[in-house]
């Protein structure tokens, strides 16, 4: 079996991964090419109503109403 394959089946999408701190970090990471994301500032946002996670990826998460993880993108 070749290695594409195996990593093409293990591919998660963002809202997959559960909705805690440890796993959007594993996560991330793993898109990353391995090289660690961490959590650099959490707030609460007041034009979404959410807790806001700002990763060193660059990014901008939150949780939706189902509580899955999602980008902000605005």
């Amino acid at each position: 079996m070749s290695q594409a394959f195996v990593k093409e089946s293990d591919e998660q999408w963002l809202h997959e991964i559960a909705p805690t701190m440890s796993a959007l970090m594993v996560y991330l990471s793993r898109q990353n090419n391995g090289i660690r994301v961490y959590e650099k500032k959490a707030y609460f946002c007041e034009q979404h109503q959410k807790d806001v996670h700002e990763m060193s990826d660059g990014m901008l998460y939150t949780k939706n109403d189902k509580g899955q993880w999602d980008v902000i993108l605005d």
